[in-house]
């Protein structure tokens, strides 16, 4: 009779965890989705968006003379809505670990300024953009379905994986970066289920769409040889160098700026005349916009030695002056040209160095080495893995405490396993 009632309450509390398991996977299914669906349409309006702004640009080159104007608007458009704080990619990673509210506001605010920004040749990427859209849609999604402040935390990465999704055509990349970019040496397992969905759904549906995600096949990986692993080794240590001079380069260019330029309508003015007159100056528009043809030209073995540095300049000058769109895709640019540039020096076959250089890079600025090595292969494929998961390791140690995001903690020291939890550089 016994051993019948303890078995009997084994099967009760192992029917309640199993129900709960249950409900958990039914919640985050839907929510999720619902997330995904949202974020991929946004995601892909504004994907075509961009690609329009770029394109009327390329067709009428006059409109860089406009980006001093752009930059008015931008600041008015922000100045209207920005009295209750800083509403940038910071606020959206700290919402990730604290209870940052990520207002509504901030979709129509990023979607419309970073168009603005490319439309009149801003070099910015896009990412920040996906990060702000999607973190502000999962935060707000949350608050419909009455979450939790910590399903909140979820829902707000969800968010995040799925506009990234549906911009750059990486989904696993893009559940793997949300949950690792906040929080750099923890990982937010709780939330891989719901990003995962969230990724994967805002994914197919921007394939609706017929936007064509990034993929380059042309690079030729060789055999794994400890030659040209030293070689690789050597080029991730040169990329955190290059990842700490981009970071630095920003987060300088936006002291002085502000310390300089005090009037947020007068530092957008300036930074637009400057980016003007370098571009006029230099006779090319190769570092205006994201810049991924330069990428691809790259990635195909043919950059100027010089493009990298000048990508870094043009980025930190345009961020600076308060244009919108993020750096991420400026990192793959000069993570790329580098690589190619730098390629002779060490021996390496051009388009195959412009690949380490492009996921090197990316991960020495972002501190993500996981999501980079799953770039590497959503990306270039899986014959280069050993490659890319190496010069992801190194460069992830050898850029230090220097990040993109002012927000993001480093939490366990990149030498050590000692908990340290401090903020980037």
């Amino acid at each position: 009779m016994g051993l019948e009632i303890i078995t009997l309450e084994f099967v009760k509390t192992n029917l309640k965890f199993s129900l709960e398991y249950i409900k958990s996977l039914f919640k985050w299914t839907i929510i999720a989705a619902v997330i995904g669906a949202l974020g991929g349409v946004i995601g892909s309006v504004f994907h075509i968006g961009i690609d329009y702004a770029t394109e009327l640009r390329a067709e009428n080159s006059y409109l860089i003379f406009f980006l001093p104007l752009g930059g008015l608007l931008i600041a008015a458009i922000y100045n209207i809505f920005r009295s209750k704080g800083h509403i940038d990619t910071n606020r959206v990673i700290e919402a990730v670990r604290e209870n940052e509210k990520v207002p509504l506001v901030m979709v129509p605010l990023i979607f419309v300024s970073t168009i603005i920004t490319h439309l009149f040749g801003g070099s910015a990427g896009r990412e920040g953009a996906a990060l702000q859209l999607g973190g502000s849609i999962g935060y707000n999604v949350g608050r419909l379905f009455r979450l939790n402040k910590n399903d909140l935390h979820i829902i707000v990465m969800s968010g995040m994986s799925s506009v990234f999704a549906a911009l750059f055509g990486t989904p696993l990349t893009a559940a793997i970066f949300s949950i690792e970019v906040s929080s750099v040496g923890v990982l937010h397992y709780a939330a891989l289920l719901p990003c995962i969905i969230a990724s994967i759904t805002a994914y197919q549906i921007s394939l609706m769409f017929g936007i064509t995600p990034v993929r380059f096949n042309s690079v030729i990986f060789g055999a794994v040889s400890i030659e040209t692993m030293i070689k690789v080794i050597i080029l991730a240590v040169l990329c955190a160098i290059v990842g700490i001079i981009f970071c630095t380069a920003i987060n300088k260019c936006e002291f002085y700026m502000e310390k300089l330029v005090h009037n947020k309508y007068l530092r957008a003015v300036v930074g637009g005349v400057i980016i003007v007159l370098m571009t006029v100056l230099l006779n090319t528009y190769d570092y205006n916009g994201a810049g991924m043809d330069v990428v691809k030209r790259a990635i195909s073995g043919e950059a100027r030695p010089e493009a990298f540095i000048l990508k870094i300049i043009f980025t930190a000058i345009t961020i600076s002056a308060g244009f919108k769109g993020g750096e991420i895709v400026p990192a793959f640019f000069i993570g790329s040209t580098f690589g190619c540039a730098i390629s002779a020096v060490l021996g390496l076959d051009s388009g195959f160095a412009a690949a380490m250089g492009f996921t090197a890079l990316f991960c020495s600025v972002v501190n993500c080495p996981l999501a980079s090595i799953i770039l590497s292969l959503e990306m270039f494929g899986s014959d280069g893995i050993l490659f890319f998961a190496a010069v992801c390791a190194v460069s992830y140690m050898m850029s230090g405490y220097f990040g993109l995001y002012k927000s993001q903690k480093i939490v366990y020291s990149k030498l050590n396993d000692e908990y340290i939890d401090v903020n980037t550089k």
